[in-house]
């Protein structure tokens, strides 16, 4: 079969249970199956080593004996960015380690599953894009996209056009009931006209979309606030405060599911997040606590307000951490992806040889 490359249009779209969920069906269906994630992004330390939990996860739920060197070729840290600047990290060099490894992998097996980044643009500094990747390899290339408003088919037609003739289609993943008529029934005819095949649309189901707030203050050390406010909504994405208030509420009308972080002294960046239905949860950082009347507020509108001691800006990228790592390294999320796969995508196309 051709190897495939799983990429998406953003971050925290499933792409990790999305490729796993696709090497399990292939390996149920008595395929041997590979995995790979060539620049590993979603980085924790442990060990004193700096590396991806992905391949980790990939290599328990497939019985790889590879090595995480191996998976995971180039470890894409801000460091490694900074030395390919200063012309340290050879492009030619990366190109071959990773080819190396992936024909390592790829040895003796039906199919190899290659596991993106969330943005086609994400390597490009070292000419290492998931589409350099996929064309490097003769794999075809699965877009994974939300959809939560008609402006999203813009990014899914860039992608496709730089993706060029090794794009498989877009598949649709988490996709709100309030927008599945709209997306099956006009969006997917029109991205069909234009070349673009829709593989499947996936509904949103809450234990896979993110995680409760509850379960983020636990994972985070926040206090939490608010009184008589349940902590049960569930998060999907974050969104930064970081802008006017009147630039903030335009963005946060048009955020879904969102957790908004801002500093504890932003009050009318807090209140501008109170009045758009989409911010199911404040974070606060630098150890300000706002004012008793945007507390009062808070709790009226049922928005539960989680404060950290750390900056803002450690703030805001512990809590994306957070939320990023979430379900997807469970085997349990990855089996009920694959489920998810079987019932709304075409597996088929994506297996077939």
């Amino acid at each position: 079969m051709d190897p495939i490359v799983v990429t998406s249009t953003e971050a925290a779209t499933g792409k990790t249970a999305v490729s796993l969920g696709i090497a399990q069906l292939a390996k149920a269906a008595g395929h041997s199956v590979g995995y790979m994630k060539p620049k590993g992004t979603r980085l924790q330390s442990a060990t004193g080593k700096t590396r991806d939990e992905d391949p980790m996860l990939a290599r328990e739920l497939l019985d790889l004996d590879a090595e995480m060197h191996e998976l995971e070729p180039i470890v894409y840290t801000p460091t490694f960015i900074e030395e390919a600047i200063r012309g340290r990290e050879q492009p030619a060099e990366l190109r071959e380690r990773i080819l190396e490894n992936y024909e390592k992998q790829a040895d003796e097996r039906d199919l190899m599953v290659v596991e993106g980044t969330d943005r086609l643009s994400t390597g490009g500094i070292v000419d290492l894009t998931d589409s350099d990747i996929a064309e490097m390899i003769g794999a075809k290339v699965v877009l994974l996209s939300r959809y939560d408003e008609a402006g999203d088919v813009d990014e899914i037609i860039s992608a496709a056009e730089q993706i060029g003739d090794d794009f498989a289609g877009v598949l649709f993943n988490a996709v709100p009931d309030s927008q599945l008529d709209q997306l099956t029934t006009d969006v997917a005819p029109f991205l069909e006209n234009r070349g673009i095949d829709v593989l499947g649309v996936i509904p949103r189901v809450q234990e896979l979309a993110g995680m409760t707030v509850g379960e983020l203050a636990d994972r985070l050390g926040a206090e939490v606030l608010t009184t008589d406010v349940s902590t049960d909504v569930f998060i999907e994405r974050i969104t930064v405060g970081a802008m006017s208030a009147e630039g903030a509420l335009t963005q946060f009308r048009r955020t879904q599911n969102a957790a908004m972080i801002t500093g504890g002294d932003r009050s009318e960046i807090v209140t501008a997040a109170l009045q758009a239905s989409g911010i199911k949860c404040i974070i606060l950082g630098g150890g300000f606590r706002p004012t008793g009347a945007v507390l009062g507020e808070a709790e009226k509108r049922g928005v539960p307000v989680l404060l950290l001691q750390s900056d803002t800006r450690m703030a805001i990228d512990r809590a994306e951490d957070v939320l990023q790592s979430g379900p997807t390294r469970d085997p349990e999320t990855v089996e009920r992806m694959g489920q998810l796969l079987e019932d709304h995508a075409d597996v088929d196309v994506l297996l077939e040889e």
